[in-house]
């Protein structure tokens, strides 16, 4: 049995006040990162902050494509589409509606 990979289309906007998960940007999902692009460490917390949101381990998210761009291509291992649709959905609700949830 093979192991499902997904690839993801991201649009980044580094250098935020707060890391967030915005929500959909066209066919790829808006992310703020608080990291400068500097020396990877934007990309770093791009990984970071899709592999908490998706309940990943990091090392099953890897920037493929976009390394020094802000749209980029990551590959998730692990996990299907209709998992990460759920999952980054529920990550981009406003904390209001999270907590109405509850």
């Amino acid at each position: 049995m093979s192991v499902a990979t997904t690839r993801l289309r991201l649009r980044v906007s580094p250098g935020s006040g707060r890391a967030s998960i915005v929500g959909r940007h066209g066919d790829a999902w808006k992310i703020r990162v608080t990291e400068a692009p500097e020396h990877g460490r934007a990309n770093e917390a791009v990984v970071r902050l899709l592999a908490n949101a998706l309940a990943l381990p990091r090392d099953a998210v890897a920037i493929v494509s976009g390394h020094s761009g802000r749209d980029k291509i990551v590959e998730l291992t692990g996990v299907g589409p209709a998992l990460i649709e759920r999952r980054l959905t529920s990550a981009s609700a406003p904390a209001r509606m999270r907590k109405d949830r509850r």
